[in-house]
């Protein structure tokens, strides 16, 4: 086993499972964690959910206790970025100038903030979404209601924060691109569906539409001008149009870069001895064949023990389905497959949208008239998704007419052992 020094520049979620992962398999040798922010590595999907919603505390978000580094014999420096990394020397140099060798290199940067050239966008009021001190943030401006909201935004981070700022008692109004919000993640049947449980709360939406310029009082937001030529008033102007992968470093080395860093399934870069898991990688995936960058929390949390057991040399691939969720009021819902083998293709549903629970299915053409399931997706019907997971990882030929029968149970679609 390699003994020498494995550097992990990112401290996020992928970087402190990899952390945790190395010393989990064994590793004895030295581990440098470098996180960008000032806080210990923390989760981000509480960040738009229960925290946010004063539900969870902030113990409740870092990925292991501060103590865990120490006890564990891991260095972690906060506030200390990367600035470049020279593969040849497999020397990674910080911002303020000093450097550290590596033996094996995790980049775990993951992703930033897209911004939009709005005029108006440094007034006070406005801000994008990404950290936990956003999180914080937008917190206290929400939490005493009766505040005036635009959220420039219609994908998943848009009608969490837009149901957020509802659920405390703030007038919404969302704006967005599509036609439908999500329709682009789960089409326009669901998306209408996530849109009139907002709209059933109280939030307005303005669709398709995109901000023009953000109006201004005294330093302040007071209005979002929109390209339809509306006029929005707004004391809180929230940017959710996405992220895109940090790749800032990665150039540095030199790395193939595509819709961020390309890897194989064992998360290697093009260069000897760097990795890379998380927002940032893009990642060629056994089951389609495809690159694949995922933002949800599972594939950070899957890339860092993967890419940990890469570096260690053992023989691991990057192969789970990719699985995310959401809650928006009263909605839980979970996914599970891949969207970019669903794009384009209506669901078939167990159940029905007006129901309190229900499943829908995206399928896609097997032998003999049957079809395998390459997505599936739950609201309000909690513990389906092993399950789910099984039929597309198995590539199960199904009968649709069974998979939307709420009568047929969906372990009984599994072959049996």
């Amino acid at each position: 086993m390699d003994t020498g020094q494995m550097l992990i520049a990112g401290g996020g979620l992928a970087g402190a499972t990899a952390a945790k992962t190395l010393r989990a398999e064994g590793f004895a040798g030295p581990i440098t964690l470098l996180a960008a922010e000032e806080r210990i590595p923390y989760l981000r999907p509480p960040l738009s959910k229960d925290f946010l919603l004063g539900k969870a505390e902030e113990d409740a978000v870092p990925v292991v206790p501060a103590e865990w580094y120490g006890a564990n014999d891991v260095e972690l420096f906060t506030g200390t970025p990367a600035a470049g990394v020279r593969p040849r020397d497999h020397e990674v140099e910080l911002t303020d100038g000093r450097t550290i060798q590596y033996s094996k290199l995790l980049l775990a940067t993951g992703a930033k903030p897209r911004s939009i050239p709005l005029p108006g966008s440094e007034l006070d009021g406005v801000m994008t979404f990404r950290t936990f001190d956003d999180s914080l943030k937008l917190r206290d401006q929400l939490r005493d209601g009766g505040r005036r909201v635009v959220m420039v935004g219609s994908g998943w981070i848009g009608m969490e924060l837009a149901a957020a700022a509802r659920t405390y008692g703030n007038q919404v109004t969302l704006i967005g691109l599509e036609d439908v919000p999500l329709s682009a993640a789960v089409g326009p049947e669901l998306g209408n569906f996530f849109k009139r449980v907002h709209e059933g709360q109280g939030t307005r939406f303005l669709l398709p539409a995109s901000a023009k310029a953000i109006q201004g009082n005294g330093g302040h937001a007071s209005a979002v001008v929109t390209d339809t030529g509306e006029v929005l008033p707004a004391e809180i102007v929230v940017i959710a149009v996405g992220v895109v992968p940090d790749t800032a470093l990665a150039a540095t080395a030199g790395l193939r870069l595509e819709n961020g860093i390309l890897v194989d399934p064992g998360l290697r870069t093009s260069a000897p001895d760097i990795f890379a898991a998380g927002d940032v990688a893009n990642a060629l995936h056994p089951f389609t064949g495809r690159h694949h960058r995922s933002e949800h929390w599972s594939n950070a949390l899957n890339g860092g023990k993967v890419a940990a057991k890469s570096m260690l040399g053992q023989d691991a691939v990057l192969d789970m389905v990719p699985y995310f969720y959401t809650d928006q009021f009263s909605v839980g819902m979970e996914y599970s497959g891949y969207p970019s083998l669903s794009t384009g293709t209506a669901p078939v549903l167990r159940g029905s949208l007006d129901d309190e629970g229900f499943l829908a299915f995206w399928l896609r053409g097997g032998r003999n008239g049957s079809s395998r399931l390459v997505a599936g997706l739950s609201v309000n019907v909690p513990r389906v998704h092993k399950t789910i997971k099984s039929l597309i990882a198995g590539k199960v030929e199904l009968d649709p007419a069974q998979l939307t029968d709420p009568g047929v149970p969906l372990q009984e679609l599994l072959p049996s052992a």
